[in-house]
């Protein structure tokens, strides 16, 4: 495989190192593959593995954990372009020079309601109560067309006499702007003139 097409991981200083052959090992010890001299780092810390075109990243029980994204992780895990991943206390980012377009056109919602949990491109997203309660509706009814009567009954409970249109439509608007990379043209959160809003996932 030529370099050009090899992944890679950037290191804080803005070096890069290239994923090659099956496994490449992250560790202290000066036999792995990228070594980083830091006493919160393991030994054997964390491995990237290749599986096919899939690129798997796994913790090697090290002591202080890995982290992708934010969270740490409990179960090896495919990597995706532009994902953080934190070592002890090192930070690389993962680049795949042959991610498709099509990888990237829709943003990738996941929402985990019980948790209160959303994230955006596996990156967490901070939201107000009402606008998880409106996404929260809207991820329930995925594709379907959510009147604002319906949007205003299921995110205001509480408003016996009903709400504004202009309530709903400013809580939208507040949503995309955390949500869309492009609040302007939005993907995820449609609106469907003269009907309501949909959620496409």
């Amino acid at each position: 495989m030529s370099s050009k097409q090899t992944p890679k991981l950037t290191d804080p200083t803005g070096r890069a190192h290239d994923l090659t052959g099956d496994m490449v090992k992250i560790g202290r010890a000066v036999e792995n593959e990228i070594v980083v001299s830091s006493k919160r780092i393991s030994r054997e810390h964390a491995c990237v593995r290749r599986e096919g075109w899939r690129v798997i990243l796994e913790d090697l029980g090290s002591t202080n954990g890995t982290f992708l994204n934010g969270q740490r992780l409990t179960e090896p895990a495919q990597l995706r372009d532009g994902d953080h991943i934190k070592v002890g206390d090192v930070e690389f980012v993962f680049h795949d020079p042959d991610v498709t377009y099509q990888d990237t056109v829709l943003p990738e919602l996941e929402m985990d309601i019980p948790a209160g949990l959303v994230r955006v491109n596996r990156q967490l997203v901070e939201l107000a109560p009402k606008e998880f309660e409106l996404l929260a509706y809207l991820f329930s009814r995925p594709g379907l067309v959510c009147s604002k009567d319906e949007i205003g009954t299921a995110v205001w409970p509480e408003y016996r006499d009903g709400v504004y249109d202009y309530q709903i439509e400013n809580l939208v608007s507040r949503l995309r702007t955390k949500l869309e990379p492009d609040s302007a043209n939005p993907q995820l959160l449609l609106t469907v003139r003269g009907r309501g809003y949909k959620l496409v996932v």
